[in-house]
Parts: structure tokens; sequence; C-alpha cells
């Protein structure tokens, strides 16, 4: 029972804080154009103005949309490098002067909220840096940042205190630079330490909402035990509404305080993550480092927030990776530079076909002019070099394609029939991956990541989005529709080993408005500390009319139809829908990705039905190598809209 009062009464302050759906909605203008986005690494230097111009006209005249400025260690680690102190005058005017030349380009002009990732700071006070829970220093450690080689203190980012103090400084330097057209502040993935990790309070609200001790596991080491996996669910469930309520809530905040807006990949935190890119303006996600289904709950999360703009940050070590100290710090990615077009198109169709609408390149390299010499590590290499493959009409040509899909991906609204239960308590309960999927990604280790999570393949016609208890808990089915934050549902799907009891709570309140509701699974109840009344209100809720064991329980009828259905997303514009399929290839790449594996594509049919405006209409896909498909269906049928784009082999 203190468990159900404390989850009760926290979700109503989150709610009044304007988290969640409560925030409003962020209009599509703030990503106004389609065109692909590029981070742009700014390596500790002298930023000279005439450099800064000539790479920004190059990008605007290369098919780009904007920048995302990201101050990053000197090159080579040269410790030598002359360049301006972090955020004193010096170095706001050189960023000052590139939004300026980017407004007046009509280019975006966004900005990593601080140097490196994550959050971190050579000055930070002691006391304001992250921390587990035996003090140890190395969780606080960011050696590698625009102020190299002094050694800065990573942000604890449990605590909206510490945010606060770390936000002042950066929005004093920042404040002219946000001025003009509107600027995105972004927050990467979470790089940090989350075994053990603690702040101030956190003992008190574990006992508060779960009603025992945490501290005898912390302090023997025994936390992330098998045995006690029922303890680390408690664990997630205390420390994920830290995370929310500490760092994303007044991350998003304080970026709508300096007339900016929020831009986050919430992936890696220990979080409910749908609910952690529900709280930003712009969720982002990123491939190939996560398996492209992952970018549906970034999607689901601007569903049902009415975030119209979902990013990427693509490309990120396509073909694997060298250590930062390779080669003296100057080392590079495997085949960066030579980079296969193709091959990158088959990570950016997956990512359209699993909710992205908005590319953002990793990335560029600042220069100056006449030089090419400067590369970050982990890229792929757009460079204006004309013995580099992302360059001149072959980079031109393959971001036009990029942003003409986009543009169709951002028509209308996302389209849905089933709601699909996230498996966020299997998550947390499910501790470590085992090792045959951490081989190759050896830097994550939990399953509360949910990298590998997706929605069910026999709904895959339906094109089902993921909602969670925060969601459902002011839901509401009219009789016809789930109204579940900006979205709208029929029927809803869980396939969960396990279930809050809260959550099971909505269920049984959503099921006796008569929402029809699959449960592939009957649940248990996670965390070491359980309710009695959970098996008779499970039994309740089966015996109900409208819930079932079987898909047929959800009377839907999908968009479309087929065996071995491609992955495809849709949006719906006043009754047009906009399909898009992604050549099957796509769905078979992996971390490293093969060089030329694109190359290896064959072509594909795939027979499908659509049933759209009343009627069932036959419809063949047909791929050719390396191609994906965008349909157009009305009532008056079914059109294939031309994506007129061939990548080369280079």
């Amino acid at each position: 029972m203190r468990k159900l009062m404390f989850f009760c009464a926290a979700t109503v302050a989150f709610m009044l804080c304007g988290c969640g759906g409560g925030r409003q909605s962020v209009p599509d203008s703030l990503y106004a154009s389609s065109r692909p986005y590029t981070r742009w690494w700014w390596f500790a230097s002298q930023i000279e103005k005439d450099d800064v111009r000539d790479q920004l006209v190059w990008l605007r005249d290369h098919g780009f949309g904007g920048v995302e400025i990201a101050w990053i260690y000197p090159m080579g680690l040269d410790s030598n490098t002359v360049h301006p102190a972090f955020l004193s005058p010096e170095w706001a005017d050189g960023v000052v002067y590139a939004k300026r030349v980017a407004d007046s380009l009509g280019l975006g002009c966004d900005f990593t909220y601080g140097t490196l990732w994550p959050f971190s700071d050579v000055n930070l006070p002691y006391g304001d840096q992250t921390r587990d829970y035996f003090d140890t220093v190395e969780p606080a450690r960011r050696p590698y940042t625009w102020d190299f080689p002094r050694e800065a203190r990573i942000l604890n980012h449990l605590d909206r205190h510490a945010f606060a103090r770390y936000a002042a400084k950066l929005n004093a330097a920042l404040a002219e630079a946000c001025k003009g057209s509107k600027s995105g502040l972004f927050v990467d993935s979470w790089e940090v330490e989350t075994q053990y990790l603690w702040t101030s309070g956190f003992g008190d609200t574990f006992l508060l909402q779960h009603g025992y001790d945490i501290q005898p596991y912390m302090k023997r080491r025994t936390l992330l035990n098998p045995a006690n996996r029922r303890v680390f669910y408690d664990y997630m469930h205390t420390l994920s509404g830290f995370v929310l309520r500490e760092f994303y809530e007044p991350f998003a905040a304080n970026a709508t305080v300096q007339g900016a807006f929020s831009r986050a990949q919430c992936g890696g935190a220990p979080t409910d993550l749908l609910t952690a890119f529900s709280l930003v303006d712009v969720p982002e996600s990123e491939a190939i480092l996560y398996e492209p289904p992952y970018s549906k709950i970034v999607a689901s999360a601007a569903t049902l927030a009415g975030r119209d703009v979902v990013t990427a940050e693509t490309f990120t070590c396509a073909y694997g990776w060298t250590s930062l100290r390779y080669m003296g710090g100057r080392g590079h990615s495997p085949h960066q530079g030579k980079e296969q077009p193709a091959d990158l198109k088959l990570i950016c169709d997956a990512l359209f076909a699993n909710g992205v609408n908005q590319i953002i390149w990793h990335g560029f390299p600042y220069n100056k002019i006449g030089d090419t010499s400067n590369f970050f590590y982990t890229t792929c290499q757009i460079s204006t070099s004309p013995y580099h493959s992302l360059t001149g009409n072959v980079l031109k040509d393959f971001n036009n394609y990029m942003a003409r899909v986009s543009k169709y991906m951002r028509q209308g609204r996302n389209y849905s029939d089933v709601a699909v239960y996230i498996p966020l308590e299997d998550s947390w309960m499910g501790g470590f991956y085992p090792d045959s999927l951490r081989k190759v990604k050896v830097f994550f280790w939990g399953q509360y990541e949910m990298r590998y999570v997706n929605t069910p393949v026999q709904l895959k016609g339906c094109q089902p989005l993921w909602v969670n208890e925060h969601f459902l808990s002011s839901a509401s089915y009219d009789g016809r529709v789930l109204h579940c934050g900006e979205a709208a549902f029929r029927s809803l799907y869980c396939d969960v080993q396990y279930m809050e009891y809260s959550a099971l709570r909505q269920l049984m309140r959503l099921a006796g408005q008569g929402l029809p509701i699959c449960m592939a699974q009957v649940p248990q109840e996670p965390g070491k500390v359980t309710h009695k009344g959970y098996s008779q209100l499970l039994d309740s809720l089966l015996a109900l009319p409208t819930v079932g064991r079987s898909l047929s329980a959800l009377h839907c009828t999908p968009l479309v139809e087929g065996n071995n259905l491609p992955d495809f997303w849709c949006r719906e514009d006043g009754g047009v829908y906009y399909i898009f399929f992604a050549n099957p290839l796509s769905q078979t790449i992996e971390y490293p990705l093969e060089y030329c594996y694109a190359f290896t594509d064959r072509g594909a049919v795939r027979k499908i039905t659509v049933n759209h405006h009343g009627k069932s209409e036959p419809y063949t896909l047909d791929f050719n190598p390396t191609q994906s498909i965008l349909l157009r269906v009305d009532g008056k049928g079914i059109q294939s809209i031309d994506l007129s784009y061939t990548p080369p082999r280079l």
C-alpha cells in the first residue's frame, strides 16, 4: 500500500510539474526544414570567423538544413593547442557569430549543452559530481573535454540543484546565441555510470516507496546478484523517479526559459524511457549503436506527447570504431572517408521505417579553409575533400533523398491501431544482458536499456506503438477510441511477464469502460514487497468480456497484410496514408555493418494487401537492389511516389 500511495502522489506531482503529456505540444517549425542536420565538431582551438562562414555555406550548398555545434578536445589531444577558455567571452563570440551566419543562410543551429558528454565541468563544485554508493572517484571522471588536459567532473544527474548551478553558467554563455531563430539545447545518450548509482536522499526515498532499507544490499555489493533481482527492480523504480524529476524535467524546463527547445537522447538512462523521451521537445534516437527498432520507443513517446519531430544521431560508428587514443588521438574509424552511401542508406531507411523523420549526421569536423586534416574518431566523415566519399554531388544527392523521405514522414500524424504495453517491468527484472548480446557492444550491461525490445511481429501490419502506465493512468476509452496522451488507439495488447499492481488497476479501469485488451501472458507482480490482492485483481480483469488471451480479442484489421512484411512506417494526413517500406535488407543490419553490405542485395518482392477506406486492395512491392518504396494511399487507390535516388558504388 505504501508503494501504491507513493506512486499515485508522485504521478500527480509529476503531471502538475508539466511533465509527460502535460507539456504543450511543440510546433514542427522547430525543424521547419526536413533537410538533414549534422553534428559539427568544434575541436578546442582558435575558431576563426572566416572558417565558420565558409563551412556553413558549404553545408548549405550540399543539402544540409542545420548544424549542432559540439565542443570537444583539441585535435590529436594536443595540450599545447591555443584556444579560448570554455564559456569565456571570446568563446561565446565565436558561437554567436556561427548562429548569426546560420540564421542568414537559413540554417538551424543547435548546441550541445556542454563540452563532450555527459555534462561535465572542470570547475564543477565538489559535491555536484555524480557518485555511486561507495563515493569512488572513477564514475565522476571526464578527461576528454574542451579543457583537456584538465580533468572535468561529471554532473550529478540525480540532483536538480546541481543541474541548476551547472545550467546557470551555460545559460549565461549561450544567452546571445539563443537569440534569433530558435535553437535546440541537446543532451546526448546517458553515458554515466549506473551500477550502484546514488545521491543524497536516495535511501530515504527508497524506504518511503518500498517499505524496507536498500542500504544493506548496497553495502554488501549484492544488489546486482540474480537472487536479488526483485530488490534491484525496486532500486530501478526509485532511481527512475530521480532521473525523471531531477534531470530530464529540469533540462527541458530550462531550455524553454532560455527561449530554446530541448532535444535529448535518453538512451541508456536508468529510467522509464518512454516517459523520459516524452518530457523533451524533440526526442532523439541513435543508430546503429542502438538497433533500429529501438527508435519505436522514441517515436511512440513523440506520438503520445504530441511531438511531431523525431530525430536520430545517424551513422555513428557505422563500420565499428577505434579508441580515441589510437594513433595518438588521431585515429580513424574503419573505412572513414571511404563510406558507401548505399550502406548508410540502409541505416537511414531502417530508421524511417521505425518512426524517425529527421536525420542528424554524425558528423562534420571543424576545419580551416582548404584544410581537411581534422576528423572525429567514431564518425562518418563528411568532408570538403574531393578524395573523401561523403562530399560533392554524392553527398548532396543523398541528403536530398533523406530530406524528401523525411518531409513525407512529417505529414499529418503517426498512424496506429494498437497500443502495446511496453515491457518496462520485465526489463527492470531482467538484470544483466547475456554475454552473447554484449560481445561487441561491451559498454552496456543491463536490460533496463531495452536495446532489443520490439513490438510483436504478429501486429506489424497495425503499426503498433508503445504505451506505459504513465500515459494509461490518464487515458480513457469512449466506446470506440482509446485516448492516450495525444494518441488514439482502438485496442491494447499486453505480452509481459511482470506488471505493476497500479498498472493492472489502470487496465481494469479501461477494460471496464469497454476497451478490447489482449493479455497474451498472465503477468506477475514485480518487486520485493507485493500486494495480497494482486491475483484477485488479475482474475477479475481476465474475466471481463472485453479481455481475451488471443489476438482475436483486439478486433483489429491491419492496415497492411502479407507474409514476411518489410519494416514500414505510416503517417495519416486527412484521410491520406503515406507508407514508407524499407528495403527488406535493412531488417538484417547489425553493428558493426559489413563494408559494402548494401551491394549484397539482389532485390525482393512482397505481395501485400492494404486495407483502407473501407476496401482491401492488393499491391506488389517490387524492391530493386538498394531501393525502398514510398506509397500514397487515399480513397482513389494506391500510388507509388518516385524517390529518384540510387546510391552509387564508390
